[in-house]
């Protein structure tokens, strides 16, 4: 099954393909797709229920998410691409890599979520309680203040409240179907990990409270060939507010040479 999916390509070079988190949309890597539009063609999709892309109708489960990373691939006549998943995006990248261990040239886990302790997996169910309440603004603003530090909300308050602003547009029963995968997905990448036969990158911030450097570790430990970078001062939003970090670790990663368009 096919699905109408919003994609976007921008910038020359290897493609990299980047997966967004829950509730927000491919306009998440706007800061990235400009620092590395020049040495990367970067190829951006909205996932199901996100952005411009539609939910499609029946059951939805992390399977069909993964399904349509595999659609983009050769929709876009994409070969062994470097895919990068970001927070929920890391779940559908990392279960991909380790089900097609043939279409995925090299991959990067983003601010991704691992082996949850008991009081993670807590508050995550409390925010998905919040959020299944109706609560969309305090939901929204809660997000933002827990991924993003203080000094980046006072130094840039029109990109948080962008980003605030594309919480709150949601259709709310499409978002809640992805955060209640995201939610209860602890068991996802502890099953793929080992599978994972690609290069692989694991990277997240020290001040990240959803996707600690605990996980990171244990993530980067559990795949058989994982470098792990942690970037100090930074929280969820890596991508972001953390832009040139981030930027410097997939240009390290990446290397010479790479993947190309299939014929």
């Amino acid at each position: 099954m096919t699905w109408p999916t919003r994609v976007v390509r921008s910038g020359t070079g290897k493609p990299v393909v980047l997966i967004h988190g829950v509730g927000l949309d491919l306009g998440m890597w706007d800061e990235l797709a400009q620092a590395l539009g020049g040495e990367f063609e970067l190829i951006r999709y909205d996932m199901l229920g996100h952005g411009g892309t539609p939910l499609p109708a029946g059951e939805v489960g992390l399977d069909r998410y993964v399904a349509q990373l595999g659609e983009v691939l050769r929709a876009e006549g994409l070969r062994h691409p470097c895919v990068v998943g970001y927070s929920m995006g890391g779940l559908v990248a990392g279960r991909f890599a380790a089900c097609h261990p043939g279409d995925v040239g090299k991959l990067v886990l983003m601010s991704t979520v691992f082996r949850r302790t008991e009081a993670e997996r807590h508050a995550v169910r409390a925010r998905l309680e919040q959020a299944e309440d109706g609560d969309e603004v305090a939901s929204a603003q809660a997000s933002v203040e827990r991924w993003f530090s203080p000094a980046f909300i006072q130094a840039a308050p029109g990109r948080v409240e962008a980003i605030r602003q594309r919480l709150l547009a949601n259709r709310r029963q499409d978002f809640l179907a992805a955060y209640r995968i995201f939610a209860g997905a602890d068991g996802v990448l502890p099953e793929a990990a080992p599978q994972i036969r690609c290069p692989a990158l694991v990277l997240t911030g020290d001040q990240d409270t959803g996707s600690t450097p605990r996980m990171a570790e244990e993530l980067a430990r559990s795949i058989p060939d994982a470098a792990l970078r942690i970037v100090p001062g930074q929280k969820h939003m890596l991508p972001v507010e953390g832009v040139m970090a981030a930027a410097a670790a997939l240009r390290d990663f990446l290397g010479p040479g790479g993947t190309r368009r299939a014929a």
